[in-house]
């Protein structure tokens, strides 16, 4: 059976989503609503260094995500992506597109 594992933790200027196990179409509805709803708020930042599996039903969820965040005026990041997240990013062919950072410290806020 895939799982997905979401721990949240509270910083200075956004909300960072540590996910591990499997992102995709079975397990994306707890990540899902947490990520509209934190981009009305706050920036997120994603860390995806125990991500065993992006598929891209998980991947339209970030994009939407992503663009959304911009009517609020939040950031979707992208932290140390896993050596499969990373390919998931690189097959959408807009790995550029991605905030993709190595620490919170990166994240600036959002005025």
């Amino acid at each position: 059976m895939e799982a997905l594992s979401i721990i949240e933790k509270k910083g200075p200027n956004y909300i960072l989503m540590e996910l591990t196990g499997s992102l995709n179409g079975y397990t994306i509805g707890e990540f899902t609503e947490k990520m509209y709803n934190y981009i009305k708020e706050q920036n997120v930042v994603l860390d995806l260094n125990s991500v065993l599996q992006i598929d891209s039903a998980a991947m339209g969820v970030i994009f939407a995500t992503i663009n959304d965040s911009e009517e609020y005026k939040t950031k979707v990041f992208i932290m140390n992506p896993s050596e499969s997240a990373r390919k998931a990013f690189d097959k959408t062919g807009f790995t550029d597109d991605f905030n993709i950072i190595h620490s919170v410290t990166e994240v600036s806020d959002v005025s």
